[in-house]
């Protein structure tokens, strides 16, 4: 490198403002040179911040970085992000504009009781906010016109310990804005625009935050307000927290208050999309502004209903919101009076059979009765939504049902860990390259630099680049084996840590047990999500001991991760969870099996990157979709699971593993029998050897095809660069 003269004092203050702009947008969340530059400036903030780059940014004074950026080589990178930053944000040549430039003009409004972005931003409950997350920034990636709308929740989900009873324990802590890549929206006087909405007596009003997601906003509605009463200001406390009437009066803020939001922005959307039905009082809210403009109820109803989508996650009938007529008249008495409607009319919105008095309230009826189109979220789905529905639809066959499916997908490069990244990215080819520097003056002098192949994050995306997975000039099986071990690695060195620090009392003995804790050679299955009890967490322990000789076997070891949080009031959940931590700590699996505390993204992203096997055993067909091993397939992690959801359509016999076939019992203890033999069958006689076979050179060469195959099959199926230009073309433009 030259000896270079540091920048200006003008020239720094600029880069300075440019940070700052670049940390309240989560682009930086996958872009890696990004990620690098934050995690530099402060690499203990930026473990202990939850990889927040706007709290790295407070935690570096302004003198500081001023030095810092003197660094002619430092603030050569900072400048090569900024520019990349800027030139995604200003093309002109997105996909979006090329093929859906009306809703440029007239966006897409996406509403959804939750997103799940980032570890920084902890507003999620599950999957369904995780797929909003990566729907919004694939619809950025693609130069979609789209908005989001949502809940700021200032204690989002709940933290999660485990106490001496190996029981789940809940605690929150709070958010604060100013620390988050988030940004009050104001309006021309520099002041919080305030929408209101009528709840029970009360007017409530509401803020809003904005959160950048690449060119995507997506706003976050907040009535911790002062002018509020207390048990109003906490309507947007924790995500699906308090009970009914709570949960009414969030759905109501989501929907009618969301409409009203982007009303007071001058936003008028092409689309409303509903992401579950929480949000679908928004179509009433849009059917009172045409009544209020001189139409008929009937008139008014139709015109919203070809401006509505909606997309079902829930296979489950419990698992769909109801609300007795009691709780609507409390909570929403003026609906009626807006629409004109009498209370049993109202009521016969959201009810399957109208005339039946009794049946509650539905979200989820009303979503339907009030969008021209409906899908799930996986073709299984779909079929078991069609079926589910079908009552709604007097005169047609279950085919006959406007239920259609749009399968699932991931942010490949969100879920990507930074070790992929730089493996594809050299892989995809990188030159060198002089950069040209400012250094003030008139003077400027030049850096010499890896340049990334050009838009390689794109060519992730594409079929063609993954179908040269298969091609071992491409990638050798040497170098992707080796890749494995290093994921493997981290994730284990990454469990220690995160084991050391949940609070175990540990001696000087300890730590050295610690250390030697889990084995990088050993065929390593994770298991990562909601502990919900469909999906059977302890399924394959159901021979326990078979499980802890396959786990022993000291030629062919086995070991087990596991993560996730259960409900707070789901109580069978935390047994689940209960019962797999006290294997851990209290049965012959000791040292073979781990369960990590407080699950997020940010672990996910460890263990579907460092685990070689993916294990899913739902009771099918309870699973709508699943995405979770979705994002195994990017880091060579191959799938182990039940043939539900996704994994259905995904599943082709040379890329994973398949637990039974595509049918199952009736009986649901008939169906956990069959499925947990079948577990134990395919681990022990497909998965286990075909892992440890290797060759002459020691590599596992049929395992390294099922993982190519996985790359070649999954990845560019399974993304939501694909999903959302389904949505796109399929339901979002009127052709």
């Amino acid at each position: 490198m030259s000896n270079n003269k540091p920048l200006s004092a003008s020239e720094i203050t600029d880069l300075i403002n440019d940070l700052s702009r670049l940390a309240r947008n989560l682009w930086w969340t996958w872009h890696q040179e990004s990620q690098e530059i934050f995690h530099e400036l402060s690499p203990r903030g930026w473990q202990n911040l939850y990889h927040n780059a706007m709290a790295v940014l407070h935690e570096v004074s302004d003198y500081e970085l001023r030095v810092r950026l003197q660094d002619p080589e430092f603030a050569s990178r900072v400048h090569g992000v900024l520019t990349s930053f800027d030139s995604y944000m200003k093309d002109p040549n997105t996909w979006g504009r090329q093929n859906a430039p009306e809703l440029l003009e007239a966006p897409v409004a996406y509403f959804s009781a939750e997103f799940g972005f980032h570890e920084t931003l902890p507003i999620a409950a599950g999957g369904l906010g995780v797929l909003a997350g990566d729907h919004a920034k694939s619809a950025s990636d693609l130069g979609l016109g789209f908005v989001g709308i949502s809940l700021f929740y200032r204690e989002g989900y709940f933290q999660q310990t485990i106490n001496q009873d190996n029981w789940q324990s809940e605690y929150y802590t709070l958010l604060n804005p100013k620390n988050l890549p988030m940004e009050p929206v104001l309006n021309s006087k520099g002041d919080p625009v305030i929408c209101t909405v009528r709840m029970a007596m009360s007017q409530v009003a509401f803020r809003a935050w904005r959160v950048n997601v690449g060119r995507c906003p997506i706003y976050l509605l907040d009535t911790n307000l002062e002018e509020n009463e207390p048990h109003h200001r906490d309507l947007t406390l924790r995500v699906y927290g308090g009970d009914s009437t709570t949960r009414i009066m969030q759905e109501i803020l989501l929907g009618v208050g969301g409409v009203r939001l982007l009303r007071a922005l001058g936003c008028q959307p092409s689309v409303f999309h509903m992401n579950e039905g929480h949000a679908a009082f928004l179509t009433l809210e849009l059917t009172r502004e045409k009544m209020a403009e001189g139409k008929g109820f009937a008139q008014a109803f139709q015109e919203t209903r070809q401006q509505c989508l909606f997309t079902t996650h829930t296979p489950v009938e419990a698992g769909h919101d109801r609300f007795s007529g009691e709780l609507i008249d409390y909570v929403a008495p003026k609906f009626k009076s807006q629409l004109k409607l009498s209370h049993e009319e109202f009521m016969a919105l959201g009810r399957v059979n109208p005339s039946n008095l009794a049946e509650p309230f539905c979200m989820t009826v009303l979503a339907l009765k009030c969008s021209r189109a409906a899908n799930g979220v996986s073709e299984l789905h779909g079929a078991v939504s069609r079926e589910m529905w079908a009552c709604l639809y007097p005169g047609k066959s279950v085919k006959e049902v406007p239920i259609g499916h749009i399968t699932n997908g991931i942010h490949v490069l969100g879920w990507m860990k930074g070790p992929v990244r730089r493996f594809w990215r050299r892989k995809l080819g990188s030159s060198q390259e002089a950069e040209v520097v400012s250094l003030g003056g008139g003077e400027s002098t030049a850096f010499w630099r890896q340049k990334p192949a050009t838009n390689w994050d794109a060519e992730l995306n594409s079929p063609e680049f993954w179908k040269r997975m298969l091609d071992p000039t491409f990638v050798s099986d040497e170098e992707l084996w080796a890749l494995r071990y290093r994921l493997r690695r981290e994730l284990i060195e990454f469990s220690r840590r995160r084991l050391l620090l949940q609070g175990q009392r540990l001696t000087q003995r300890d730590f050295i047990t610690f250390d030697q804790l889990l084995n990088p050679d050993a065929l390593t299955i994770g298991f990562a999500r909601r502990f919900a009890t469909y999906k059977r967490a302890p399924l394959i322990f159901h021979e326990l001991n078979s499980i802890v000789e396959i786990a022993k076997d000291k030629q062919r070891p086995v070991q087990f991760i596991f993560a996730g949080k259960a409900h707070p009031r789901d109580d069978e959940g935390k047994r689940f969870i209960q019962k797999i931590v006290h294997l851990s700590k209290y049965s012959d699996l000791l040292g073979h099996l781990v369960f990590i505390e407080n699950y997020d993204i940010h672990v996910a992203r460890q263990m579907v990157a460092g685990c070689d096997v993916w294990l899913n055993n739902p009771r099918r067909p309870l699973e709508a979709s699943g995405t979770s091993g979705m994002k195994a397939g990017c880091h060579g992690c191959l799938n182990l699971s039940i043939l539900d959801g996704w994994w259905r359509e995904g599943y082709d016999g040379t890329n994973g593993f398949a637990i039974g076939g595509d049918s199952h019992p009736d009986s649901v203890e008939e169906q956990d029998k069959v499925d947990a033999q079948n577990l134990f069958t395919v681990l022990t006689e497909e998965v286990i050897p075909c892992f440890y076979s290797r060759d002459a050179s020691g590599l596992p060469r049929q395992w390294l095809q099922k993982v190519r195959r996985a790359m070649a099959t999954l990845v560019p199926q399974f993304n939501t660069w694909r999903m959302v230009q389904e949505y796109a073309n399929r339901l979002y433009l009127r052709k």
